[in-house]
């Protein structure tokens, strides 16, 4: 495999050059959960055109949220002879025997915007956010938008077993750490709009047609826009009747925040493919070793930003 060349021969790796464009004619797979969100189906298309801009031949499999897929596919790039793997794991565990074939054929893997449950040493590098920092930043808002006040917050999660639904979790509740805010109900909604809605009805029926309720807290932007359209069937007025905030920063939780319709949002870069590109060129220029964690930006957004201007540059990128 061309991995085993470069390590081999010290006069191939002199000639390799980095550059936004790479110079090597490489092939990597790319297993991407699948397109549960707007966020997700940018992170896709950033990843095409960051492989396009290289050069490198990306073989693209979709795992339609489903981890049995991934492994298939992992296994079909090493058939392939890839150069390298990325893989946007669906759930935490269950990777170590495939990572090990992986190993083994001499492929490096660098894992995309989550992490696993396995050795450290059967991946090169992991591009993420920091899951639980966003949960904190989007608890900490909440316990400062209600100032004090007791408030009984809905949770929405993501995947079940998945890294940003376990972590996000984590964070929020060390956001609200002290506070007279606290979770009344908490159910994953898989990280898609459809589940969101159907499953804030479900909270909004149980909880006197949401009366009870003071907030909702979704673990992506796609689940709070289901949900928002669930707290309007239900005659409420979402954002005001029940403060929302979520995680991603994608197009349409901004649309929703222009409306009035949403409060705040804590944002998950796509763009996780860059950093993982640039960590594989400098391996396979001189076996420069990551940091095994390379954290991706994160910010929180409100109605005091230019919500207009951020969401104009967001579909640019291909949201």
């Amino acid at each position: 495999m061309f991995l085993k060349k470069v390590l081999a021969s010290a006069a191939v790796i002199a000639t390799v050059a980095l550059s936004t464009t790479s110079a090597l004619a490489l092939t990597v797979g790319f297993s991407q959960i699948g397109s549960e969100s707007g966020w997700r189906a940018a992170e896709t298309t950033i990843t095409l055109q960051q492989a396009k801009d290289r050069g490198i031949d990306l073989k693209f499999a979709d795992a339609q949220q489903k981890q049995e897929n991934q492994i298939k596919a992992l296994r079909s790039f090493i058939a392939q002879g890839v150069d390298a793997i990325f893989v946007a794991p669906v759930v935490a565990t269950g990777w170590d025997s495939v990572l090990k074939e992986v190993k083994e054929a001499g492929i490096p893997v660098i894992l995309l915007d989550r992490t696993i449950d396995s050795s450290d040493d059967l991946y090169l590098t992991a591009v993420t956010s920091d899951f639980i920092y966003e949960g904190s930043v989007a608890g900490k808002w909440l316990v400062d938008a209600v100032d004090g006040k007791e408030c009984s917050v809905v949770e929405l999660q993501g995947t079940t077993g998945s890294a940003p639904a376990i972590e996000r979790k984590e964070g929020f509740e060390q956001g609200l750490a002290g506070s007279n805010v606290s979770i009344i109900r908490s159910q994953t909604a898989d990280f898609t709009r459809t589940k969101g809605k159907e499953v804030m009805e479900s909270f909004l029926k149980a909880e006197g047609g949401g009366k009870n309720i003071c907030a909702l807290y979704a673990h992506n932007d796609d689940m709070a826009v289901g949900a928002i359209q669930a707290i309007k069937e239900a005659g409420l007025k979402p954002g005001s009747d029940i403060l929302v905030v979520s995680i991603d920063a994608v197009p349409d939780i901004f649309k929703a925040m222009m409306a009035g319709e949403a409060n705040a949002t804590v944002e998950l870069t796509p763009n996780m493919a860059g950093p993982a590109f640039d960590a594989l060129d400098a391996f396979l220029k001189d076996g420069t070793l990551p940091p095994k964690w390379i954290q991706s930006e994160s910010r929180l957004y409100t109605k005091d930003d230019d919500l207009q201007a951020i969401y104009d540059q967001k579909k640019d990128l291909g949201y």
